[in-house]
């Protein structure tokens, strides 16, 4: 350090560390770190510099080593989603398969605007040691690598050439981390040798800074338009969105509810916004929805969609609303308010909301028929959870923990047929408890953001359990974070739903006409030694406890037995992969089905499904 001049000199990644380990952020009114540490797997893109610089700050940002790139990414996604993107995580991995291993979960976290720090290798900038282990060569253009595929799927992308250019990098890219609009993935290349190359950096670059999360509120005349526009209805509604939450805004979305009387319903992303017993939570919407919303969004007049994408399984790929119902779309982000021909009304739920005021009441008819319909779809999920109703079921299996779990248990599903059974049966307890990944879909999130997750809920709620609901499929895409829970004692509680393969999407094939094929192991031809994984050894082999249950009421006891045990627990069950859906409170949802075919049933399908393209607005 030179007094005189009041810098010191640092490696660009002694830099980067030390920057992120002054980043500081304000959660429920105290100062915390922004970055709750890291994930990361070294290789020689990133282990000889950014390494030397994460052990000297290992205290200030703790790493965890991930046993697999894609879910340190899941893991940081579900890190960040449980602490309402006030806090986060940055991914390090090694130049070439490293970072590529990473692509799917940056997509994840584009999709569902969460945000995570991406510090990936990347290739030496004198390319003197050309080309090097891992690269892959643009004959016609050797500046582009495997790092620049990560453009489409980040909302910021850097690479940094020289040492000096992070002083602008970096807060650029945090710029982006925390703000409610851009909020997604950051990703920066770091050349091998930039890394370590040095520069004389300004002292007051390291002072400790604390951010607040921008809340902007709406423009007046945005707001008292909605305000006419709501006034004139006869059936509103209300769609809560994920945003409610990331906006801390359940509070005025419930207060402002209960004033009007607006029915409402939950998304997939917005679930857990109103407990399950409110008076006016009419249920989730949409494809993976209940009878109760759906019914409810086909009559209403005037829907304000607050903090909701409008994502095709909300809206029944637009089938789920009249043709001639209005929008009023209350979002942070213009591009989501503006969807569909809505009249918008940008800015934060939590000022939003309180801003739109309460002179307006519901017809007092409209709501007791919300209410009603509420009350009947109640009684369906009671029975469709009850144990021995049917063959083993996604339903039973989720009704038995609902009703044995404690109400801050944060319970985790992702891919398959677990996210529309989660959104369906499950009771919310307490709000903010439900994490179903269905922005991307992703199959193998499940476990790893599991384990995100439970480290975030342990630095706050440790007293709690992460829950996790996995398909056999999913497990046996990604199961290496059963290890990493157990390395790291953030004990999770994890069920794995075995239906001998992908059942869901078996099931799609099969109402589409086609026949079962390459979908469930037994209809696949070249499966032609037909073994079942046993779940329960493998987890036990990664220091897991694990048994296998034969129904529901073994499940129970199973999973009484995994409350109390301080270290993960895998609960096995088999589930019917035929038998045991959800059959109520679906909409129409778009899917591509052959225009031609010679098969009878697939033809018949397609006409079917053709038959309710009508419903679909065309955008307005």
């Amino acid at each position: 350090m030179d007094p005189k001049m009041n810098t010191i000199t640092l490696t660009t990644a002694q830099a980067i560390v030390r920057y992120l380990a002054a980043q500081y952020t304000v959660v429920n009114g105290t100062e915390t770190r922004l970055f709750g540490g890291g994930f990361g797997i070294f290789g020689h893109g990133n282990v000889t510099c950014l390494g030397e610089a994460l052990y000297d700050n290992r205290e200030a940002l703790p790493l965890y080593r991930g046993q697999n790139e894609q879910g340190m990414g899941f893991a940081a996604a579900a890190y960040a989603k449980y602490h309402m993107r006030r806090r986060m995580m940055f991914c390090t991995a090694s130049a070439g398969p490293g970072t590529a291993n990473l692509l799917t979960s940056a997509a994840l976290a584009h999709a569902n605007r969460l945000p995570m720090l991406l510090l990936c290798g990347d290739t030496f900038l004198t390319r003197l040691p050309d080309p090097v282990l891992q690269q892959l060569e643009h004959f016609g253009n050797p500046t582009l690598g495997v790092n620049d595929a990560f453009k489409p799927v980040s909302r910021f992308w850097d690479r940094i050439t020289h040492p000096a250019q992070i002083l602008q990098s970096l807060p650029a890219a945090i710029a982006t981390l925390i703000d409610p609009t851009d909020c997604g993935p950051a990703f920066l290349g770091l050349p091998q040798d930039v890394q370590g190359w040095t520069y004389d950096y300004p002292i007051s670059f390291f002072d400790k800074r604390v951010y607040r999360i921008r809340s902007q509120a709406p423009d007046v005349a945005e707001v008292a338009d909605a305000i006419a526009l709501l006034k004139s209805a006869k059936r509103p509604m209300i769609i809560a969105g994920g945003g409610v939450q990331y906006g801390d805004a359940v509070a005025e979305l419930t207060a402002f509810a209960e004033a009007t009387g607006i029915p409402v319903v939950e998304t997939i992303a917005g679930r857990a916004n109103l407990l399950d017993t409110h008076s006016l939570n009419i249920g989730p919407l949409g494809v993976t929805g209940s009878d109760s919303a759906n019914t409810i969004a086909k009559e209403a007049d005037v829907i304000l969609a607050v903090g909701t994408r409008l994502q095709d399984f909300t809206t029944g790929s637009w089938t789920a609303f009249s043709h001639d119902a209005k929008i009023i779309g209350m979002n942070v982000g213009r591009h989501d308010a503006a969807k569909h021909m809505s009249l918008t009304v940008v800015g934060d739920a939590k000022l939003s909301l309180p801003a739109m005021g309460t002179d307006y009441k519901s017809p007092a008819e409209w709501t007791t028929r919300a209410q009603s319909e509420r009350a009947k779809w109640s009684a369906y999920v009671a029975e469709n959870v009850k144990p021995g109703n049917r063959p083993n079921s996604y339903a039973q299996a989720i009704g038995v923990v609902n009703a044995l779990c404690d109400p801050r248990d944060r319970v985790v599903a992702a891919a398959g047929g677990l996210p529309a059974e989660v959104t369906a049966n499950w009771r919310t307890l307490d709000i903010g408890t439900v994490d179903v990944e269905f922005g991307f879909s992703c199959m193998g999130y499940e476990i790893a953001g599991g384990w995100g997750a439970r480290i975030a809920q342990a630095e706050g709620e440790p007293d709690s359990d992460t829950i996790v609901f996995t398909g056999d499929g999913s497990y046996m895409l990604m199961n290496s974070d059963v290890y990493s829970s157990v390395l790291t004692g953030k004990k999770m509680i994890i069920c794995v739903l075995d239906n001998g393969g992908f059942a869901v999407i078996n099931k799609l094939q099969n109402n589409t006409g086609n026949e079962s094929f390459n979908n469930l192991i037994a209809d696949t031809p070249t499966a032609v030694n037909q073994v079942r994984v046993d779940f329960e050894a493998h987890a036990r082999s990664m220091g897991a406890n694990a048994e296998t249950v034969s129904n529901p009421a073994e499940m129970a006891e199973a999973f009484k037995r995994a409350k109390v045990a301080d270290t993960t627990s895998v609960i096995v069950m088999n589930v019917d992969p035929y038998e045991g859906w959800t059959t109520e409170g679906h909409t129409w949802w778009e899917v591509g089905t052959p225009h031609i075919t010679d098969n009878k049933k697939v033809r018949d399908a397609h006409e079917d499904w053709e038959s309710t393209r009508p419903q679909q607005r065309k955008g307005v």
